[in-house]
């Protein structure tokens, strides 16, 4: 209060009447209203980083009349009389684009399937454009590629499998680098899809011998395939075959015989049942409704030097995802994201993945507008279930720091922040409850989850 009576004794003639014409002098008038001037005080002091001063100080350029206002009528009062006029949420946002962008030319990889579609779809709306970033999205040929390029720096941040930073980081199956997972890029939107020669072999436990594909071998596919037939008692690493296929391959080996289904993305499942060499099997959502797939990473060095344009990045991304949620979006979606540059595939198809209305291949049209979602929050309890399986499976030998990694990889608290200035409404928890096939994971004992099943390699 003391700072700014000062600047009204600086300003104004305490000895003059006072202009509401109820005191005789400014100095009683100041005295009556002392509490306002403690008001109008927090106010300056608050608004000095914020963007209600901003505004304030726009309107009222001159320092004298600025007080004078806010004087008479109370900061409070102010502030809901601009608000009625001006968006001062909106601004709050829109105001973060002001603060300095680090590094504005920007490289992002990514593979042609719709798990993609946020990353993707920010850049034909121009959302990148919007945060004063120029990001050019690359299409990638796949995952080991992506995670080359990533390492070379010769990308910014990419479109990565979920498991793939958790891995980077660990230094399993490459050079260890820092890696950060800013949001998930969808959650199911994936399937078991088998040869049409396989129509009368659904049993799982027909499968021994067959041979599967799946994308990379640090993928929900690789972990949610192994699940998925050894709870059928087959051994994943023993009576099928797991090989490695890029996902704009995995058709066109159906087609010839190389393999015998695979668990893949989406385009690709539906566009065996489109080519008329496949069908879906099972969607993965049945194995795990709301399982993560794919996820928007970056290294923790590119997060670390250039904090001002990964957050510029991280809105860009959110608001495409905000978008794609809303089923009443997902025809005119697919249309955006069929060009060559960017999926390279037929809106029908597309549309059916979006829509969740499709033909599975056997004779059926189905409905269920879940087979794909795009919620970004990365949630901590994701990924110690991705680590529980890598543990499962032998990538990882010896103890694990659960929550060092998790959280360390995750930027979960990030996440929640940028959802929560942009407007939506975030999740409080960071944990939530997992079920896969049936069977609740405990992610305060992954080890017990580990230990309980009978196939295992650990």
């Amino acid at each position: 209060m003391t700072d700014v009576t000062k600047l009204y004794d600086a300003d104004i003639d305490l000895s003059a009447p006072c202009s509401c014409g109820k005191h005789r002098s400014k100095r009683e008038h100041d005295a009556k209203y002392r509490r306002d001037a403690q008001t109008i005080s927090d106010a300056e002091t608050l608004g000095r980083n914020a963007v209600e001063s901003a505004m304030v100080r726009a309107l009222f350029p001159d320092d004298r009349a600025r007080r004078r206002f806010l004087k008479a009528v109370g900061a409070n009062t102010a502030m809901a009389a601009i608000a009625s006029v001006l968006p001062i949420g909106a601004m709050q946002v829109l105001a973060q684009d002001k603060r300095p962008l680090e590094k504005k030319e920007l490289k992002i990889g990514f593979i042609p399937i719709t798990c993609a579609t946020p990353l993707i779809l920010a850049h034909p709306l121009r959302y990148y454009a919007a945060e004063g970033l120029n990001v050019e999205v690359i299409k990638t040929a796949g995952w080991a590629l992506i995670r080359d390029k990533v390492l070379n720096k010769e990308y910014d941040a990419s479109h990565m499998l979920a498991p793939m930073p958790i891995a980077i980081s660990m230094g399993i199956g490459s050079s260890a680098q820092a890696m950060n997972v800013a949001t998930i890029q969808n959650i199911n939107g994936q399937a078991i899809t088998l040869a049409n020669k396989h129509k009368g072999t659904r049993d799982p436990k027909q499968w021994k011998g067959f041979k599967f594909a799946v994308p990379f071998e640090f993928s929900m596919h690789n972990f949610l395939l192994r699940y998925y037939v050894a709870e059928h008692g087959l051994d994943p690493d023993k009576d099928i075959q797991i090989r490695v296929v890029p996902p704009p391959e995995m058709v066109a080996n159906l087609r010839a015989g190389n393999i015998d289904g695979y668990l893949g993305p989406d385009p690709f499942n539906q566009r065996a049942v489109y080519e008329e060499v496949g069908f879906i099997h099972i969607l993965s959502k049945e194995l795990w409704d709301g399982h993560p797939c794919c996820s928007f990473a970056a290294p923790a060095q590119f997060v670390k030097e250039n904090p001002n344009s990964f957050a510029a990045l991280f809105r860009a991304v959110l608001k495409a995802a905000a978008l794609s949620r809303d089923p009443a979006n997902r025809k005119t979606i697919a249309e955006s994201i069929a060009p060559a540059n960017y999926l390279n595939q037929p809106v029908t198809v597309l549309e059916q993945v979006l829509t969740g209305r499709y033909a599975d291949g056997l004779g059926n049209v189905k409905t269920d507008l879940n087979r794909v979602d795009f919620d970004p929050f990365p949630w901590y309890s994701m990924a110690t279930w991705i680590l529980s399986q890598m543990k499962r499976w032998g990538y990882i030998k010896g103890d694990v720091r659960w929550k060092d990694l998790t959280e360390q990889v995750y930027l979960l608290t990030d996440a929640r922040k940028h959802m929560a200035a942009m407007g939506y409404k975030p999740p409080s928890e960071n944990y939530r409850k997992i079920t896969v096939m049936g069977k609740v994971f405990d992610h305060t004992a992954p080890d017990a989850y580990i230990s309980s099943f009978a196939i295992k390699r650990t």
